[in-house]
């Protein structure tokens, strides 16, 4: 398969940081003559925006220093894990524009992993405990207290292996025994208190169906699933960096490059071995405000209904950004601009909106679109009238061409761009005053029309015919310039105005005895009728535009035709929660 890249039409200066750093220097000293990362999601639910930077940087190292990167699933938790969130990864890695050399899984090499334990307990290192979770937890110890040892440390290696064995035949029940590292009870990292290495699961896994009653916890398996593939540099959040003596606890003790016959299971499979010793290193994870990144809770909204699913716009998973129209160039200017650090901080979310204004100001194609209607009749054009004008597709960008916007008697404009009684400083229009209409001339707003109840219903003006542009009558003094749809050609669409989900900047802040649920922002979703011109209704699905003077909004992923167009609006065009 192809190396792991980044798209090659993108110009990316040199990036410098401490991992870079650290990779040129293994480079330049002949530590490595090769670079392999792996980027390890849990199968257990969607990727967030936060795991952008973990695949930015894994993938991006690997391409960068002409590398490898593997995409490997730690399923070592079968009963949360489901296809559907494995399909969703792969295709959240693919759309941020990188590609996997190698495929893999855990389960791939479950059997290394017994052989390994075994050769654990035969070693003296490892041992069966027959304490309950609960007791597990009471003779661990606190920070300032050691712990206390099981009485089933001392087992005989004959004794372990025996229970070991029957274990993994399936004769005990769940959580009735575990495998521990027997390493040392008094360590100052509470990680090294005798861990857990494997639990008994008589749960049926996704790839290797119920030929396993016991599964290893999840950092032997990574740490050896690293050591197999020959991972040179295996990058993960700080929240690791007090396993990483485990880590190194496991690569050391198994020792796979000097047993090459606990592998010997790879061979049948026909999986390439490239053991290794790989080093961990920590780097801080992306913290966004006005979010919450934790599972557990992305989990709760999906299942309580409070959003729309996982891939809801207003959600931070990867896919729920995709379908607001966040682009792949967006997140990885995010990525860059944030840096790769070991000091924890919080980016504003603003930082994030800027990153899609920025990429989608240069891309997106401008288009003519209503959200809150209000008719307008050109009263001095015939009811017949219908001409094409001709508007550039960007402004900036005269390389993407020219379109034909149809124009008639009757118009859409939006309600918020007529006041009868102006406040200060206003700018487009009232009764008897002018405003341009955009590429169309000067129009004269003569009479207002109500309904019974006294809302205006219609507005009925003059257009003046020497002053379209270029002609010598469009140069008089005017100050507002609107948009509009011609009546007669605009495609009805739906329009959800998608907002920050939540109020408030910390919504994992329960200090106050409120949760996040407390926090979700009402006006978060709103879903309005509105008119689009034909060349926006005919867009494809994940196209994106910019609605001129309304914001930038994408054609839905998924409910978006052409006969029935729906836009979420990924973003305004200014930051409207700027204090």
């Amino acid at each position: 398969m192809s190396e792991a890249t980044t798209p090659a039409t993108e110009a990316v200066p040199e990036k410098r940081d401490f991992i870079r750093q650290i990779v040129r220097e293994d480079l330049a000293s002949g530590k490595h003559t090769a670079i392999k990362t792996r980027f390890p999601p849990e199968p257990n639910g969607y990727l967030h925006i936060g795991h952008a930077k973990a695949i930015c940087l894994d993938f991006g190292i690997a391409a960068e220093f002409g590398g490898r990167c593997n995409l490997r699933f730690d399923d070592t938790n079968p009963a949360k894990e489901d296809p559907e969130f494995v399909r969703a990864i792969q295709d959240d890695v693919r759309w941020l524009g990188f590609e996997w050399a190698s495929l893999r899984h855990a389960s791939d090499y479950f059997e290394v992993y017994y052989l390994a334990a075994e050769k654990l307990i035969k070693d003296g290192k490892a041992y069966v405990c027959d304490l309950s979770p609960e007791e597990v937890r009471a003779y661990r110890g606190t920070l300032t207290e050691p712990g206390r040892e099981s009485p089933y440390r001392n087992r005989s290696v004959e004794e372990n292996l025996d229970l070991f064995r029957r274990m993994r035949a399936g004769e005990f029940p769940d959580g009735s025994r575990t495998l521990r590292a027997r390493i040392d009870m008094a360590s100052g990292n509470i990680n090294m208190r005798d861990p857990a290495l494997y639990r008994i699961k008589h749960v049926e896994h996704q790839n290797t169906g119920n030929a396993w009653p016991i599964y290893p916890m999840y950092d032997f398996a990574h740490s050896l699933g690293d050591a197999i593939e020959g991972i040179t540099h295996s990058l993960c959040t700080l929240e690791f960096e007090d396993h990483r003596p485990l880590y190194d606890w496991c690569v050391d003790n198994v020792d796979l490059a000097g047993h090459p016959e606990l592998l010997e299971p790879l061979k049948a499979k026909g999986l390439p071995i490239e053991a290794a010793k790989p080093r961990q290193i920590e780097f801080s994870r992306l913290n966004i405000n006005y979010t919450v990144m934790s599972k557990r809770k992305l989990t709760q909204l999906v299942a309580e209904g409070l959003v729309d699913g996982w891939d809801d716009p207003r959600m931070y998973t990867l896919q729920g950004l995709r379908r607001r129209g966040y682009t792949p160039a967006a997140l990885r200017l995010l990525v860059d601009r944030v840096g790769i650090s070991k000091q924890n901080s919080v980016i504003d979310f603003s930082v994030l909106e800027g990153c899609l204004r920025e990429d989608l100001d240069a891309t997106a194609p401008r288009r003519m679109a209503v959200i809150d209607p209000l008719k307008l009749v050109l009263t001095n054009l015939a009811e017949d009238h219908e001409e094409s004008l001709s508007f550039p597709n960007h402004p900036k960008d005269e390389a993407q061409g020219q379109r034909q916007v149809p124009f008639s008697r009757e118009l859409w404009i939006e309600r918020e761009d007529f006041a009868e009684v102006p406040p200060k400083g206003w700018k487009r229009l009232v009764p008897g005053g002018e405003a341009r209409l955009r590429g169309a001339g000067i129009v004269r707003i003569d009479e207002v029309v109500k309904d019974e109840a006294g809302n205006v219903v219609e507005l009925r003006g003059w257009l003046d015919p020497e002053s379209r542009p270029g002609m010598e009558g469009a140069n008089r003094k005017v100050k507002g310039t609107i948009h509009w749809v011609s009546a007669r050609h605009a495609v009805a669409a739906e329009i959800r105005l998608y907002d920050r989900l939540f109020l408030v900047e910390k919504p994992d802040d329960e200090s106050d005895g409120k949760t996040y649920r407390d926090h979700l922002n009402p006006d978060s979703k709103k879903i309005v009728r509105g008119w689009v011109e034909p060349a926006a209704a005919g867009a494809a699905p994940e196209q994106s535009f910019q609605f001129e003077r309304t914001g930038y909004f994408v054609a839905d992923r998924y409910d978006h035709r052409a006969d029935a167009p729906v836009f979420n609006r990924s973003v305004t065009l200014r930051d409207t929660w700027a204090g």
